[in-house]
């Protein structure tokens, strides 16, 4: 028994020594959103290596407050060490190479800095922002002071203006942005000498109704004060290497944060992409606007403070609320986003800034005094890889990429727009189609669409004038024949046939007024005229639910006959009930089935416009659907009017009075529809109270 168990120890000692480790588990999930604004879980793009603290980079005095964190091009790492007053510069392995803590001004006095915020640093020189001392000091890369650049003095700055400067950025021209916790006019922008120049990207600012009417009350003293319209400012900046500034702001209130999350205006937008003019120009094209978390309410949207540009056109930026990442590519799709607060490898306390070096994101955790360093991982090669090949226009190549990353997440909607958009710059739009629509991506669709639609009316450039021809010609014919037969069925004594009644549907629709009083006094038309018109009204209302095209139906959404025929019968059902018994009581002249068969044919404009709009829908492009949108609102509009016309006419009311009466009709409808529900809730009451009085009977016998 001894050997036994020794040889089943052995055993298992033998399998764990050669099963292979797989990796630790993340302590974040990773994951997307699709078009649904659900979360799409992601593999790991980047997984945590290290805590980088005080210890680990050498210093003999402990970093207190961190404020920022900036990666060169030489990949060394700038730490603004608020607390102790200093800039820690780390080499590319995250070693103390030397600090800025103090130099000689240009007075030759000694001096420092006072709370500074802000750091960096180009080829040739180190920015740092010295908040409290109000002024940006400039050093060589080897930490050696070379000038300070003190509050702008301009006349747009205002003498009254308190500067403090908290980021900066430079540009290629050497072209200085600084945003300054106190200033609300937007970036300041100063020349390479520190001359100030003007301002950029002001955030807007609106008024609600109210706000209009108090505003009116107020005088000019009370409205240069109100804060509430005040622009928000920015709270970080940094410049792509084609100089496109990014900027972000945690100020904006929540509820217009929220407010631009689906409408993806950048009116709102907690980050903003600017030209050197100040224009906004970043692409908005994914599902959300790019301002963080997708799933959230009025009081939970994302708190952004930092924003950094990655490789490949992508950019981050940073949650404060969540400790979490978000990063977008070029075009604002979200790529991915993890993070989380915690205590393990990976979770950060204080979320401050981030940055990137090379394959490497930094995140700088302000409360534990150290920075995390993030690795990409082999799925994450494989996305910038793919993005890569994209921007390189290396289409082949980018498509087999895609395809690994969807071999690793299918549910990764930017892999299908990247293929549809590598076979779409590659020419091959039916192809592109496909992989659009697999992403609900209606935009590119609609874009790859106009080429094929393109296409397709020059290979039939002949045949479609020929085809609208014919069609016009038979609606021409049809027309006339309608009216000749309505026109001769008026002068027919007796029973008219099931075809005249469903043709004088044609001639009622253009002259209500004779056509109810016809309908009701010649008997123009009848019950079963009014029922087929029903059914296929019905028929129309589920025709376009199934057979809309896939722009204004990407998610494929339909009903069932019996859903559409529900939402028919029932609302008609109420009008006619509801109508036959007020008029009854206000010397209504028509019986309910005068109401029911005027009401039935005054549907009738639906039919005609909502089969077409129905049909054009897979034809049209997303910024045609326009025309879809006013065919049936047009029918809605027709048949109303169809609608209290005949009402009016069966009844034989003057407008006003008709008014009246159908107003109270919509208000009987809702006391009908209450009562029913009333009704329903008491049956269902009883029918489960003689059940449970059954099965205790059972239980007790």
């Amino acid at each position: 028994m001894k050997k036994f168990t020794r040889i089943l120890l052995l055993a298992f000692a033998l399998l764990f020594a050669l099963t292979p480790i797989v990796g630790a588990v993340e302590p974040y999930t990773t994951y997307t959103y699709g078009k649904d604004g659900m979360p799409r879980t992601s593999p790991t793009v980047y997984s945590p290596v290290m805590n980088v603290d005080s210890t680990y980079m050498g210093l003999d005095k402990a970093i207190d407050d961190p404020r920022d964190l900036f990666v060169d091009c030489d990949n060394n790492v700038y730490i603004v060490d608020a607390a102790n007053n200093r800039i820690v510069v780390l080499d590319p392995n995250y070693k103390v190479s030397f600090t800025i803590s103090s130099f000689i001004n240009e007075q030759g006095i000694p001096d420092g800095f006072t709370n500074p915020s802000g750091v960096f640093a180009n080829e040739e020189q180190i920015y740092v922002c010295d908040t409290d001392a109000n002024r940006i000091v400039v050093f060589d890369r080897e930490g050696n002071f070379e000038r300070i650049l003190g509050k702008p003095t301009s006349a747009l700055f205002g003498e009254d203006s308190i500067y403090k400067p908290v980021a900066v950025a430079v540009d290629q021209y050497n072209r200085i942005y600084v945003i300054s916790s106190t200033t609300y006019q937007g970036v300041i922008v100063l020349t390479s000498e520190g001359d100030f120049t003007g301002f950029i990207g002001a955030q807007n600012v609106t008024y609600s109704t109210w706000d209009v009417i108090w505003r009116a009350f107020q005088t000019d003293e009370q409205r240069k004060s109100s804060a509430q319209y005040i622009p928000t400012e920015y709270n970080n900046i940094c410049v792509d290497s084609d100089g496109f500034i990014y900027v972000t702001s945690s100020s904006i209130t929540a509820a217009n944060q929220y407010s631009q999350l689906k409408s993806k205006s950048s009116k709102y937008s907690p980050v903003r992409k600017l030209n050197a003019a100040g224009d906004e120009i970043m692409n908005r094209l994914g599902y959300f606007s790019p301002s963080g978390e997708v799933n959230v309410t009025r009081q939970t949207v994302s708190r952004i403070i930092d924003v950094a540009v990655g490789p490949e056109g992508t950019w981050s930026i940073i949650d404060e609320k969540r400790q979490r990442v978000y990063t977008y590519d070029q075009n604002g799709n979200l790529l991915f986003a993890f993070g989380d607060s915690g205590g393990q490898l990976g979770n950060l306390t204080s979320v401050e800034a981030v940055a990137y070096q090379g394959d490497t994101m930094l995140l700088l955790d302000k409360s534990d005094d150290l920075f995390t360093v993030y690795k990409r991982t082999e799925y994450g090669d494989i996305l910038i890889a793919a993005l890569e090949n994209e921007n390189d226009r290396q289409f082949d190549k980018a498509i087999d990429y895609w395809q690994e990353i969807l071999k690793r997440n299918s549910n990764f909607d930017q892999a299908y727009i990247g293929i549809g958009r590598s076979y779409y710059n590659a020419g091959e739009y039916t192809e592109a189609m496909e992989y659009y629509k697999a992403a609900y991506d209606t935009t590119n669709y609609s874009a790859a669409f106009q080429e094929v639609r393109k296409q397709w009316i020059t290979d039939y450039f002949i045949l479609i004038p020929i085809a609208v021809i014919v069609l016009v010609l038979l609606w021409s014919k049809f027309s006339k024949y309608t009216k000749k037969k309505n026109k001769d069925t008026s002068l027919k004594v007796g029973r008219k046939t099931y075809w005249e009644e469903l043709l004088y549907a044609f001639h009622l629709i253009y002259h209500p007024f004779d056509g109810f009083w016809d309908l009701k006094h010649e008997k123009r038309g009848s019950v079963r005229g009014a029922i087929t018109i029903l059914a296929l009204t019905i028929f129309a209302f589920y025709y376009n639910s199934i057979g809309r095209g896939y722009i204004v139906n990407p998610t494929g959404e339909y009903s069932t006959i019996f859903a559409q025929a529900q939402s028919v019968l029932l609302p008609l059902a109420l009008w006619v009930i509801a109508n036959w018994c007020l008029t009854t009581l206000f010397d209504g002249e028509g019986s309910f089935k005068d109401v029911f068969v005027a009401t039935c044919y005054a549907l009738f404009p639906l039919v005609l416009t909502l089969i077409p709009a129905t049909v054009i829908s897979n034809v049209v492009l997303a910024n045609e659907t326009g025309i879809l949108t006013l065919l049936i609102n047009i029918g809605y509009i027709w048949a109303g009017l169809l609608i209290f016309f005949g009402a009016q006419t069966t009844h034989d009311y003057t407008l006003g009075k008709n008014l009246i009466m159908c107003l109270a009709t919509i208000l009987g409808m809702a006391v009908v529809m209450f009562i029913g529900i009333l009704f329903t809730s008491l049956i269902s009451n009883m029918v489960s109270f003689v059940t449970n009085i059954i099965v205790e009977l059972q239980y007790r016998m």
